[in-house]
């Protein structure tokens, strides 16, 4: 028999202390922490599934926006999805995904994001995977030290000047996210056993980048960790490598969030910069028309694609579409030959240009003819995709 709940927002300070001792024990933390948690990142944010008045489990929808082909498409991160134990396995999960889901649709939100615990739950909800969320590190000592272009400032962690810098980053990278206030809360306000410094890259009243890092003693060594980091120019790439070099004396590793492939490392004379850990995010299409027309594309390209989408979630979402692509701008129509047929799952790595439309067929994510694998690859085919933050 399927369980009835009513999925809605915290009510009172009660559901906000119950969701702190659910959140609390799925995270393993205190629900002190946690209730702290739901605070900043604001109550209003918080969904609840309850049934008989008994909260079953809740998570947070983060208002942001992801960068796809220099256009700002709309999206909702999904962050601290927690069940209570004595309701897991009863369809809790799933039944609050898909309302958060139909919120959202509601919102006219066409993409969600979120990072999985487990991909089965969220695949049957129609995420799939869609790009990386990758760690790198290297030995300080082979950092080697050169001319350094331009100088390193120390400046206060301001979040309007840093935006401005972190905003002509994102927006030319895929995946990147139109953060909201809390991430950048995060990076600026550590806790009171971390130390946060920041430096312009350039002159103060004109930075070409930036870095924001914390030091660490650990049981590997000392680390020095960058939180967040900007190079808009060569002399910005230069003189970041200098700079990180010139703490060789201190500092033992160092480690930086990057794409799976990261240009920085050309820059070095030996391959010793490693991937220390990735994972991958997941991405949910919830409006095909919209997600397909607000982001962008190859500003060179002419193409037409005709889809055929199945997503048993949202009924419009189905039967056969045309992608247009001119002048870097999607239009979507309805109709069309269907000649690449997908699920939604399917839709999402094309989408984000995970992997190619021939590697999609092979894995059996989709089925094309030759003239759509061809023009579909003219479309996606693009940069990893990849996101500094973790939400």
């Amino acid at each position: 028999m399927t369980s009835v709940y009513e999925y809605s927002k915290l009510a009172n300070a009660e559901d906000l202390k119950r969701l702190g001792e659910i959140l609390g024990q799925c995270f393993i933390g205190t629900p002190e922490d946690q209730e702290s948690y739901i605070n900043i990142i604001g109550v209003d944010n918080f969904r609840i599934l309850h049934q008989k008045e008994q909260i079953a489990g809740g998570l947070a929808i983060l208002p942001m926006g992801q960068w796809w082909g220099s256009q700002r498409v709309p999206m909702g991160g999904i962050a601290a999805v927690g069940i209570a134990p004595e309701y897991r396995g009863t369809g809790a999960a799933i039944t609050m995904i898909q309302q958060t889901l139909k919120e959202l649709h509601a919102r006219s939100v066409p993409i969600s994001v979120l990072y999985p615990a487990t991909q089965r739950l969220y695949r049957k909800a129609g995420y799939e995977q869609a790009g990386s969320f990758c760690t790198w590190e290297i030995a300080c000592e082979t950092i080697p030290t050169t001319e350094q272009p331009l100088p390193v400032v120390r400046v206060e962690f301001d979040i309007k000047f840093l935006n401005e810098l972190y905003q002509q980053k994102a927006r030319l990278i895929n995946g990147h996210l139109d953060r909201y206030q809390a991430i950048w809360d995060r990076l600026g306000k550590p806790d009171e056993k971390e130390t946060v410094y920041t430096y312009f890259i350039g002159s103060a009243n004109q930075p070409e980048g930036y870095i924001v890092f914390s030091q660490h003693r650990t049981e590997e060594g000392s680390i020095l960790r960058i939180k967040d980091w900007v190079l808009l120019t060569n002399a910005a790439v230069q003189s970041f490598w200098n700079f990180i070099a010139s703490h060789r004396s201190q500092i033992e590793k160092v480690r930086w969030r990057s794409s799976i492939v990261d240009y920085l490392g050309l820059l070095l004379p030996e391959q010793t910069a490693k991937i220390k850990s990735t994972m991958r995010w997941m991405l949910r299409i919830i409006n095909v028309v919209k997600a397909l027309e607000m982001r962008g594309y190859p500003p060179g390209i002419e193409a037409e694609l005709h889809l055929e989408i199945q997503d048993d979630l949202f009924a419009e979402n189905n039967g056969k579409f045309i992608l247009a692509v001119s002048k870097g701008r999607g239009e979507v129509t309805s109709g069309g030959k269907g000649e690449l047929q997908l699920d939604i799952k399917g839709l999402v790595p094309l989408y984000t240009g995970l992997f190619t439309p021939q590697q999609l067929q092979l894995a059996g994510k989709l089925t094309a003819t030759e003239s759509a694998l061809l023009a579909a690859t003219q479309i996606f085919t693009s940069p990893f995709p990849w996101i500094p933050d973790f939400f």
